[in-house]
């Protein structure tokens, strides 16, 4: 099944979120300053590419004061905003039966999406 949804989730937009994720990323490591929130936006790219299968995992090294205010800089310049594109996609998919996989894949992502730094899709 994890197949198959990935497969779907690539044909019907999950490539173009994850060019969209590659693509912010390149900017931010343009910058030094940039550069975790680039490596971050990487792992995402990942992680929208094949969410089926997968769950929201800590990461222990990325946990502590360094991790809480790098998710605090993260969700107030992007997180926010992703996180509200992938909750309206999520409430969009969630209107058909068949769209509530989709939807679940969603609500994944916008956990990853607000605090990047301490979770991870695995």
């Amino acid at each position: 099944m994890s197949l198959l949804g990935n497969i779907l989730w690539i044909l019907f937009g999950g490539l173009l979120s994850a060019i969209g994720y590659f693509l912010g990323g390149l900017v931010l490591c343009l910058t030094i300053v940039g550069i975790p929130f680039g490596l971050q936006a990487f792992r995402q790219a990942g992680a929208v590419l094949a969410p089926f299968g997968k769950d929201v995992v800590a990461v222990p090294n990325e946990r502590g004061a360094l991790g809480a205010v790098f998710n605090l800089l993260w969700i107030i310049f992007f997180g926010w905003e992703i996180a509200i594109a992938h909750l309206a996609s999520a409430l969009l998919c969630a209107i058909t039966i068949i769209g509530i996989p989709f939807a679940v894949q969603h609500m994944k992502l916008v956990i990853v999406a607000l605090f990047p730094f301490g979770n991870k899709l695995e």
